[in-house]
């Protein structure tokens, strides 16, 4: 079982190795590569990689987990450099990117959805929680509607997103995200 104290600078940087290596590789559509495969990429022995995570399960779910906290952490980074309804019209852009890269990571994760993990729970909170904020800030500024919750607006991506096994799904996901984001700012106070 992994401690709760911080990790060693090798161990930190095993850590962050076999996080990358199979990052990489789910993305790119090996969802089955093996712990023994991961290990040897990294260039760790497969004790080691036992030692930070109990299972292959345990490794993808963290993979899962570093996609969404930096997914999530986008809209503090757009609100800084962008205008808020330019902010969310990246961060839409920016979950259907998330959706055609899950896509890769898909059958990973089928092998933790049979279990009792909160991981996409927790995954459609931060996601929702991220909406929010750029809404409200949009709001704020008068250029986007203020009676849709993150919540609703990340089902109504779900909705579209879920056409990834349709052939072209991710331009004409780009599209309707384009069409959606026109009905957030119909009605807004300072919309053009």
């Amino acid at each position: 079982m992994p401690s709760s104290r911080p990790l060693r600078a090798d161990a930190r940087r095993n850590r962050e190795a076999l996080l990358a290596v199979a990052r990489e590789a789910f993305r790119t559509g090996e969802a089955d590569a093996h712990v023994e495969e991961i290990a040897r990429r990294a260039e760790v022995a497969v004790g080691t990689f036992y030692r930070h995570f109990e299972t292959r399960e345990a490794l993808i779910e963290e993979v899962y987990r570093q996609e969404v906290a930096e997914l999530c952490a986008a809209p503090a980074h757009l609100l800084d450099r962008h205008a808020p309804d330019e902010a969310l019209r990246h961060f839409l852009l920016l979950l259907v990117e998330h959706a055609a890269v899950g896509k890769g990571m898909a059958v990973a994760l089928e092998s933790i959805m049979a279990t009792d993990s909160p991981i996409f729970d927790d995954a459609r909170t931060q996601m929702a929680q991220a909406l929010d904020q750029l809404l409200q800030a949009g709001t704020a500024a008068g250029t986007i509607r203020g009676d849709v919750s993150g919540r609703t607006l990340l089902r109504a991506l779900g909705g579209i997103c879920g056409m990834h096994a349709t052939e072209g799904w991710q331009n004409e996901a780009v599209h309707i995200t384009a069409i959606l984001f026109d009905g957030l700012r119909f009605g807004a106070q300072n919309a053009d």
